[in-house]
């Protein structure tokens, strides 16, 4: 009788072992554990040579259960499936906003921060679930998490429709929020899975697509909704889109994370064979508890924020730009209702000065943060001797190579910085004036564009500042704003009731050119010193 084909796959891998076999050092797999929260894949690294071992078992070189030799159709299916998880949930963030009004009456809603609450909670809790989710796929599987996380996702988000009251619809939104997280802890850890580094741009191109042009097209839909249809809509067609994506992802996404289909092949061979001494390369991770797990992923990124000052600050900046894009989604209608006079559905339609900034900036950074970066590396860099050439030649020939720092991602924040209070100062006089509306809607495309080139240059400066610590760094920059993105929105329409979009939007805007003025010109003087007296910094 045939064995199972999972236990053929065990066994056939067993049987090619050798393949893997060698005499070098042991891979630790806290080490390969660490390099996947740097977005390396554990797959990756699962072809590294192994120690000669009997009861190992691991990737061999073409081994068709490694991601990584899947076919390039498959990959790319799963790209885009991640990608379409990724952009339905940062609809629903936005998706909202037109309707609060509409809410506001039929709740019978009298304070304009319980009205606002209704959006910023979803951003709270969607900024909170990655810091939980993140770790759990590295115990249960990046695809089981992210179906669970989407899952509860679908269901409270359903349940925000039938809401019967202001309360009922605050919670069910939290929850909904928290399960929508698992797209952004997880997705980006299925790319780095299935292509290498050479194969990966292409693809995580598509994938941080997703995120930014979700919270710009979700308002479009969500005013004509509510206009013709009901508040209550806006949450139903999500849900539907949702359930379709949720339906394809089931027929198609599989696991992708090295440990869990490994640890898959043991517990197969192992009931087909009785040998208990069974291993992977990971197998002393795997024996980590889920508390434990979950525990040091939510206590580093807390230890970085309060003792490394260039985390903190980044941190500080990213999260007070986050939370003016959500300020800006918040009350973007209210102008257009009560300045402009547009009806709801006319009204989403200047959300699309907000895509195109996100999507224009991200096309920028696409193409020249690493060019500048090269550039610097090139005229600015340190010079180390390397080995160069063959084996023999390693022993009598060196070059000097030069190697960059994490400083020179800083340069494009300097215009980017600029752009954000000038957009917003843009958009804000010329409404108070009541200007063409033409001219708010190009303040919030460079508004828009200048928050998400910083929003590039502060993530590429976190990963290579903190390489080992990646993860961590960039989880303390997502829990800041997350209370960002929750808090301002809540202070959008007593700020402009109080000092007019004009003067609301001049005293954002002096906070930040404070905060993007200093930013950039204190990494650029003191980020290697400050890196130099980190444990948690890793010179290149």
């Amino acid at each position: 009788m045939e064995p199972p084909s999972e236990a053929r796959t065990a066994l056939e891998s067993r049987h090619n072992i050798s393949s893997v076999h060698a005499k070098t050092s042991p891979v630790n797999p806290d080490n390969i554990v660490e390099k996947v929260e740097q977005g390396q894949s554990q797959a990756d690294n699962s072809n590294v040579l192994l120690p000669s071992d009997p009861n190992l078992i691991a990737f061999q070189h073409n081994d068709p259960g490694n991601p990584f030799n899947w076919s390039l159709r498959r990959r790319w299916l799963l790209t885009v499936l991640v990608s379409c998880y990724t952009f339905i949930s940062p609809v629903s963030s936005s998706m909202v906003a037109p309707a609060l009004s509409y809410i506001r009456d039929d709740f019978k809603i009298t304070n304009s921060i319980t009205e606002q609450m209704v959006l910023s909670i979803f951003v709270l809790s969607f900024g909170i679930g990655p810091l939980i989710l993140g770790p759990l796929s590295e115990v249960y599987g990046r695809v089981y998490v992210l179906q669970l996380g989407n899952l509860l996702y679908l269901l409270f988000n359903i349940a925000c429709g039938l809401s019967q009251t202001t309360t009922q619809l605050i919670v069910f939104r939290f929850l909904s929020g928290l399960g929508g997280g698992a797209s952004l802890a997880i997705g980006g850890g299925v790319l780095s899975d299935c292509f290498t580094t050479e194969q990966r741009g292409r693809a995580v191109a598509v994938y941080n697509l997703a995120p930014l042009l979700g919270p710009s097209l979700g308002p479009i839909a969500g005013a004509w909704l509510t206009q013709y249809r009901s508040w209550r809509w806006t949450f139903w067609i999500s849900s539907i889109a949702d359930g379709a994506i949720l339906i394809v992802g089931l027929l198609f996404l599989r696991e992708t994370y090295a440990p869990i289909i490994l640890a898959r092949r043991v517990k197969a061979e192992m009931k087909l064979t009785g040998n208990p001494d069974l291993h992977t390369p990971y197998s002393d991770y795997g024996r980590k508890s889920v508390w434990k797990t979950v525990g040091s992923a939510l206590v580093r990124p807390l230890r970085m924020l309060t003792t490394q000052p260039i985390v903190f600050f980044l941190s500080l900046f990213y999260a007070y730009i986050y939370g003016l894009m959500y300020l800006v989604l918040s009350t973007f209608p209210v102008l257009w209702h009560t300045v402009y006079n547009e009806p709801t559905s006319i009204a989403g339609l200047n959300y699309i000065s907000l895509g195109l900034g996100y999507f224009v900036g991200s096309q920028i950074c696409a193409i020249s943060i690493d060019r500048i970066y090269t550039y610097l590396r090139a005229t600015k860099g340190r010079f180390h001797r390397q080995p160069s050439g063959n084996q023999v030649e390693q022993n009598n020939t060196a070059e000097e190579l030069p190697t960059g720092v994490p400083e020179y991602r800083i340069p494009l924040m300097v215009p980017a910085s600029l752009f954000i209070p000038a957009g917003l100062l843009i958009y804000g006089l010329t409404a108070a004036a009541h200007k063409h509306w033409i001219l708010p809607n190009l303040g919030t495309f460079l508004f828009s564009l200048g928050v998400i080139v910083n929003f590039q240059c502060i993530q590429n400066y976190l990963i290579d500042a903190y390489s080992l610590y990646a993860a961590s760094a960039t989880g303390a920059a997502t829990f800041l704003r997350a209370i960002a993105g929750f808090g301002l929105p809540l202070l959008g329409p007593k700020l402009y009731a109080s000092l007019g979009y004009g003067g609301g939007n001049g005293l954002l805007a002096g906070i930040a050119v404070g905060l993007g003025g200093a930013a950039p010109w204190v990494l650029w003087r003191y980020g290697a010193w400050l890196r130099g007296r980190s444990r948690f910094a890793v010179e290149k």
